[in-house]
């Protein structure tokens, strides 16, 4: 006989359906007090791990490091149209008592394991391609302890609301309210600090409490107006990500309850799991000695003053001045593993600053290059702190960025972000291996340009950077352009006169105005950047000393081509006619037209990026400077009238090996160099 399955099914759907609903809202709420017992209901990655007394560690004392943990259900946020509270607390130990490594956010997200996320001031959640990006559907309550200019943050001890984006919708500083009176929080004390998080959907509101206590305040430090719907799909997950950075910090959390029904259950924080407080070193030797007789403690004692007398010898000593300067701070043998004890096969080139190499860090097995300053070197330490008060604190995707430095006696040490495909000189001079495309080529230049321009007027001071020049910019990954070398960078206040100074610098590049004044100003490095756009067209340096008379100045050489109608002729022949004849023609009235004389007759580097953009047009005609103009040669190869701002006279055959050697990338040996070779009075004369 048949048997009918049908009101079966039907049963068997009866009953399972309540209770796979019973099972999905028992998901959207849970308390945890120490999470001793909940690896089964956390999802862990990264360094973040479950201690033995019950504390969830998201990260750990290793630079540039993420951790996340994620409840292991997806939560059903439309069933409680999208409203939600949460309580947990936290504690920050960093590595060094004053420093924050980074910091930790809460975090809803479609993904518990958030690929392609990166640490340091991206916190675990995104990474450079996804910041902004309306598809990441992520929310989150940053807890940041260090300031990222690029990503505008007030300070290096705030709290922000961050949607879709590590450019916070708010941000304030850390704060609670005691007793109805706002007082400052430490983020990064220590202490077990208890936050509540509420969204009422209703009045599309959110609420930010914090409190060093086990009772929430009535007060709350953020109250943000906001609509989370379109940001909340159906079921998403919750959890935290924290990340360390050049500094580290160690990221907990000891308790944590969440709920869509209503308001979380506030956690007793004398009940939760204790936090460590900052390791401390065991004085092994100490405890040895006391086990033995006095006599073997007598011998300890003095092996121990020996060794110590040893390590104060060779130690990194560090002086009141450096502990303004703000990246980090690497020791010197933690560099010198690096490269593998200063290797000559990891040197990456060498010049009047010293050697750059190639290096790994052992921590986090991350690629650098370290420049070395070397003893001989008269750039010294005035221009080393120079480079490292400004570069440290610039943040900009087409700048080189400083990871940390390190001084020990006469040793100076940079530690820059490793660029694989070196510098721009090595493409486009002599007979590179490679030939760089005109579209590679474009894209560098406007890479450079889009970084001047964040140095003159993006950043919180004016940075003139005194040495652009092909051999200091370097391509990343991507062969994206990427400005270096600050050590001979000016800062100055916006809307301030720079005060007069050593005129420094490479032969070609720099500005005619500097012999007189000895000001840099924006309109120097304006200059300098013409120079590097005709390099980039041409393949040819500003000074060739291999060139027919004519040609010696690449400058000039163009101009002429200009005013006889065969502006094309100057191309790169390498190119073989592969090029977009517009922005060949764009990129040399440009070339031309920053390479003026008369410093107010160049454009800023804003204008320079519209023009590249193609935001507005250029002027169909330019004014052609007089032969007095700049550096001319004549037909029989000599130096015409102008050339004095560049050079004292030497006789032919030392000019042309003094030019050899400056057009070759050599950067000079600081202040020093150049007034020799340019000479106090700047006057022609003699056999050239």
């Amino acid at each position: 006989m048949a048997i009918t399955l049908t009101p079966i099914i039907t049963i068997v759907f009866l009953i399972l359906v309540p209770l796979l609903l019973e099972f999905c809202q028992a998901d959207e709420e849970f308390i945890f007090r120490g999470f001793k017992d909940a690896e089964s209901k956390l999802s862990l990655n990264g360094a973040a791990q479950i201690q033995k007394n019950g504390l969830l560690k998201l990260t750990n004392d290793t630079p540039r490091l993420l951790g996340h943990a994620f409840y292991q259900t997806p939560i059903n946020f439309k069933a409680a149209s999208f409203s939600f509270s949460t309580a947990f607390a936290f504690s920050i130990v960093p590595e060094y008592e004053k420093l924050g490594g980074h910091g930790f956010a809460f975090t809803i997200a479609k993904s518990k394991q958030l690929n392609g996320a990166l640490p340091v001031q991206y916190l675990g959640l995104m990474n450079a391609t996804d910041v902004g990006n309306f598809s990441n559907h992520v929310f989150a309550v940053e807890f940041d302890t260090v300031q990222d200019f690029e990503l505008r943050d007030i300070n290096d001890n705030h709290i922000g609301i961050d949607i879709n984006s590590l450019v916070s919708n708010v941000s304030v500083n850390a704060s609670c309210f005691v007793q109805g009176r706002k007082e400052q929080l430490n983020l990064r004390s220590g202490k077990k600090i208890q936050v509540w998080i509420d969204y009422d959907s209703t009045k599309k509101e959110l609420y930010v409490t914090l409190s060093l206590s086990s009772s929430k305040p009535t007060s709350s430090i953020i109250s943000f107006p906001v609509d989370l719907s379109p940001i909340l799909l159906d079921y998403m997950y919750v959890g935290f990500s924290a990340s360390t950075g050049s500094l580290a910090s160690s990221h907990y959390i000891s308790g944590w309850s969440f709920t869509t029904k209503g308001q979380a259950q506030s956690l007793d924080l004398s009940s939760l799991p204790s936090i460590p407080g900052p390791k401390k070193k065991s004085n092994l030797l100490l405890i040895l000695g006391t086990s033995f007789s006095a006599a073997i403690c007598l011998v300890l004692a003095i092996g121990i003053l020996l060794y110590v007398a040893k390590k104060l010898k060779n130690r990194d000593v560090i002086e009141s001045w450096e502990l303004d300067i703000g990246p980090h701070r690497f020791s010197y043998n933690e560099l010198k593993k690096a490269t593998r004890g200063f290797r000559d096969e990891e040197l990456l080139g060498f010049g009047g600053f010293g050697r750059v190499y190639k290096g790994r860090l052992p921590n986090s097995n991350t690629q650098v290059a370290v420049k070395r300053i070397s003893h001989e070197s008269k750039q010294g330490l005035r221009e080393f702190v120079s480079e490292i008060a400004s570069i440290g604190r610039l943040r900009h995707r087409n700048l080189v960025l400083l990871q940390g430095w390190c001084r020990r006696r006469g040793d100076l040490l940079l530690v820059y972000d490793y660029m694989p495909n070196g510098s721009l000189d090595k493409y486009i001079f002599d007979e590179p291996k490679i030939t760089l495309t005109w579209e590679q080529r474009f894209k560098i230049i406007k890479g450079v340009a889009f970084g001047l321009v964040y140095l003159h007027e993006e950043w919180e001071q004016t940075v003139i950077h005194r040495d652009i020049k092909a051999g200091n910019v370097l391509l990343d990954s991507e062969m994206n352009g990427r400005l270096g070398d600050f050590g001979l960078a000016k800062l100055y206040e916006h809307d301030s006169n720079p005060s007069t100074t050593k005129v420094v610098g490479t032969l070609g590049y720099l500005a005619p105005e500097l012999t007189k004044t000895g000001k840099p100003t924006t309109s120097s490095d304006v200059f300098a950047f013409g120079a590097l756009l005709l390099e980039v067209v041409c393949g040819r340096r500003p000074v060739e000393a291999k060139a027919m008379p004519e040609e010696l100045v690449l400058v000039d050489w163009v101009w002429d081509k200009w005013k006889e109608g065969c502006i094309v002729e100057v191309v790169d022949p390498r190119l073989q006619g592969e090029y977009d004849e517009v922005e060949v023609v764009v990129v040399i009235k440009l070339g031309l037209m920053c390479s003026y004389s008369a410093p107010r007759k160049r454009p800023s580097m804003r204008q320079v990026v519209r023009y590249l953009e193609g935001e507005v047009p250029l002027p169909e005609v330019l004014e052609v400077p007089n032969e007095c103009d700049g550096v001319k040669v004549d037909k029989g190869g000599g130096i015409g009238p102008g050339f004095e701002d560049f050079v004292h006279s030497y006789p032919p055959s030392s000019y042309y090996e003094k030019v050899s050697m400056w057009s070759s990338g050599y950067d000079g040996e600081g202040d020093d160099d150049l007034e020799a070779a340019s000479g106090s009075s700047l006057s022609t004369g003699g056999e050239c």
